[in-house]
């Protein structure tokens, strides 16, 4: 079965290569489903408890490469696949409007192809020397999707970026499977088991921490997520949703899988990552409400949402060393769980971020409003991925979090007073995690949906295309099942939670710790309020049918010509946050004055920085400059001195040997007299 879908994905690729351009987006999105519906099959059967294996002969360099699909490997792979096919579908419409770039498209559906494949051979192969190769197949076709809008400076100067980092990660990773294959002989996974189990647990730990770092680059974690808010608003938009919902994941996919093969001490692995991720979620969240550009500010959303999953990952750890079975299955469920439900609701706003910037041409909400006027079902769908990801309920980002909530609670009962403090703290970061969500997505669909345009829009703008709406509702029909049947999802995550918890076995009557067994209950009450609501306001439209509706001059408070500056801006909304955050973050006010003899009018603009960007990243960089910038000379640009280079440096190579020798013979003669 790998050989033929190695076979199809080249005849895939050599076929994009020879259509025409609309063909190549349905080849694509074919080619997709086929290679989806294969791999979940084989999932589907391993989280029913009979897993996929096989042993693919290898060479001298690697040994052999065993495939392997097991519950972990098959819940990823699910959500890969269903993202995927998500993202191909409303790409195909999506990129309709881009059919002139027929060369960019052909990179294109290749780069999408060989990411899918990337990343699903990452998810099942079980030796570091293939995982590393597919790792930098995955890096180097998401670069290439990036930069499909290669013509604008910051586009190629965010597909760089994202390169270079992507690297630093591999630099890590690698190092980790190296030291491995030096100490055992062998880059497979066995090997890291059999490794570990020999070594100290500090030795193992140590070990962890170094794959821990490479992953946590990919996912995101800060200080380690620079790239991440530059890269997701330069991509197109169905690049985007799969970049937060599948890409990064895929980090968070290598960390799981390091701690089913290395021996650690799981207590202060769990307390490091539960820190780290708390210090991820809070510091994602304060950047992402300040933000003007709605993919911007949704990016450093996948921060934030990176820095939940790991605070149940942390919560699993600690459990694990504490021997607190509840709080281990509850922080392994509720990340997984939150894996699957952030990439649903994530890409359903990267995908609503699109059509508003192919009707708007525009992503900077001080300049939108009012579009729930003209696009009503993108305002729709954007409204309800928001609840879901601000974790109310009935929606799907409700119950994970409320399964990480019950792992914090149930740390009472192997809590000391070290890790009392530590609970306390960790719930409070959650629950002020939450609190800025909701404060960041009123602001976000209020200034962009609401209200009145706030710029004058050359283009008509309306409601995009059924075909790109489908996908969305695709995402919108799960994320409501999730909602109001979280019971299956949990036992469905029965098997990939046993990995980490030794095979305790729990069942749907098990699930009755805290107020885990009230979850549907909680759902299925909110939606029944939900709909009472709609049948109250159906019953009204239709008592007041034949009734004649006056439309007015809405009474504009002593302004007899109101307009659209009277509305609340984004930077007015969170104003009063932005003061309180300000030692914490970067916010710069700039004057912008007009040049005109007798001006009109002036007005001010905030331009928010990620201070630990400016730390980490623009402040090295300022001093790699300064150490470089005197022999900038070197590389002037006229060809005669680069051949002189040439020249200098074979005659070089031609004559060091030769000086050396001699110094070597007048040495010998002085020490013989």
């Amino acid at each position: 079965m790998i050989n033929v879908l190695i076979i199809i994905l080249l005849s895939a690729v050599i076929a994009v290569l020879l259509v025409n351009t609309k063909t190549k987006g349905i080849i694509t999105v074919l080619t997709v489903l086929f290679i989806a519906l294969v791999s979940s099959f084989y999932s589907i059967k391993a989280l029913l408890g009979d897993s996929y294996e096989v042993i693919l002969s290898g060479t001298i360099i690697f040994g052999k490469v065993p495939i392997i699909i097991d519950s972990l490997s098959a819940w990823f792979i699910l959500i890969i696949n269903f993202t995927i096919i998500t993202g191909a579908l409303y790409g195909f419409n999506y990129m309709k409007k881009y059919s002139e770039m027929k060369n960019e498209i052909t990179l294109h559906c290749i780069a999408f192809l060989l990411v899918h494949f990337a990343l699903l051979g990452i998810c099942s192969v079980q030796n570091g020397f293939i995982f590393l190769l597919l790792w930098e197949l995955m890096a180097l076709s998401a670069f290439i999707l990036v930069i499909f809008e290669h013509e604008k400076p910051e586009t190629i100067k965010a597909g760089f970026n994202y390169l270079i980092q992507s690297h630093f990660s591999i630099v890590f990773i690698m190092l980790g499977f190296i030291y491995v294959a030096f100490k055992t002989g062998s880059y497979g996974f066995d090997a890291i088991v059999d490794f570990s189990s020999k070594q100290s647990v500090l030795a193992g730990t140590a070990l962890f921490l170094c794959f821990f770092i490479g992953f946590a680059i990919k996912s995101g974690f800060v200080p380690f997520h620079t790239w991440l808010p530059y890269a997701h608003p330069a991509a197109p938009s169905h690049v985007s949703g799969i970049m937060s919902g599948v890409l990064i994941k895929i980090g968070i996919y290598g960390i799981l899988r390091m701690l089913l093969l290395i021996k650690t001490d799981y207590t202060t692995i769990g307390y490091i990552i539960l820190f780290i991720s708390l210090f991820t979620g809070i510091y994602g969240v304060m950047l992402a409400t300040i933000q003007h550009n709605l993919k911007k500010l949704l990016a450093y959303h996948s921060v934030e949402n990176i820095g939940i999953i790991g605070i149940g990952i942390g919560l699993g750890c600690i459990g694990l060393g504490a021997s607190n079975k509840w709080m281990a299955i509850l922080g392994f469920s509720g990340a997984l769980l939150h894996t699957l439900n952030h990439s649903l609701f994530k890409s359903l706003l990267f995908y609503s971020a699109g059509n508003v910037y192919q009707a708007a041409h525009t992503l900077n909400v001080e300049r939108l409003g009012g579009l729930i006027k003209k696009m009503p079902q993108t305002a729709v769908l954007f409204l309800i991925a928001a609840i879901a990801i601000c974790g109310l309920p009935p929606l799907n980002g409700f119950i994970s979090e409320f399964l990480i909530y019950g792992g914090l609670y149930n740390w009472l009962y192997s809590a000391n007073l070290i890790s009392l403090i530590a609970m306390v703290f960790s719930v409070g970061g959650l629950v002020l995690i939450g609190g800025l969500a909701l404060l960041c997505f009123t602001k976000a669909f209020s200034i962009v949906f609401l209200g009145n345009s706030r710029d004058v829009h050359h283009d008509e703008i309306c409601e995009t295309g059924f075909w790109q709406l489908f996908p969305m509702y695709l995402i919108v029909s799960l994320m409501i099942f999730i909602g109001l049947f979280p019971s299956l999802f949990i036992n469905v995550l029965q098997r990939p939670v046993n990995l980490f918890t030794h095979n305790i076995v729990f069942n749907p009557s098990m699930i009755k710790v805290g107020a885990i067994d009230s979850l549907q209950t909680i759902s299925w009450l909110f939606f029944g309020l939900l709909i009472f609501v709609a049948a109250v306001l159906a019953l009204r439209k239709y008592l007041s049918r034949k009734k004649i509706i006056e439309v007015g001059t809405t009474w504009g408070c002593g302004y007899s010509n109101a307009n659209s500056k009277l509305q609340y801006t984004a930077g007015s909304y969170v104003r009063s946050y932005s003061k309180l955050a300000k030692p914490i973050l970067d916010i710069e006010k700039n004057e912008i004055k007009i040049d005109e003899v007798f001006p009109t009018g002036k007005h001010y603009e905030t331009d928010p920085y990620d201070k630990i960007e400016r730390i980490f990243i623009d402040n090295p960089l300022k001093l790699i400059n300064k150490i470089t910038d005197p022999f900038v000379f070197l590389q002037n640009g006229r060809l005669q001195t680069y051949i002189l280079y040439g020249i200098i440096f074979i005659t070089a190579i031609i004559c060091l040997p030769l000086i050396i020798e001699k110094i070597i013979t007048i040495l010998h003669f002085l020490n013989n007299l």
